[in-house]
């Protein structure tokens, strides 16, 4: 069952990690998105440190990698 969009734009990032093929987001409400880091070639490409400075972007809605000149959103990985 797909969430509905509106309720997608309320759903908040919480925290980043990544495995070696992965980047695992956890969401506010508990869910833990994992999505293949193919996805993103910039953060598939750049160092671990690079991809672990990253900040939350108005208080979750997306992840700035400012190393990277790299937004994701909350919603984009719901989708």
């Amino acid at each position: 069952m797909r969430t509905s969009a509106a309720k997608e734009e309320h759903i908040m990032a919480r925290g980043v990690r990544f495995d070696r093929d992965m980047m695992h987001v956890q969401l506010e409400d508990g869910r833990i998105v994992g999505v293949p880091l193919c996805w993103f070639p910039r953060l598939q490409k750049a160092t671990l440190a690079e991809r672990e400075n990253w900040r939350l972007i108005r208080d979750g809605i997306g992840i700035h990698w400012p190393d990277l000149d790299e937004d994701v959103s909350v919603s984009a990985l719901l989708k």
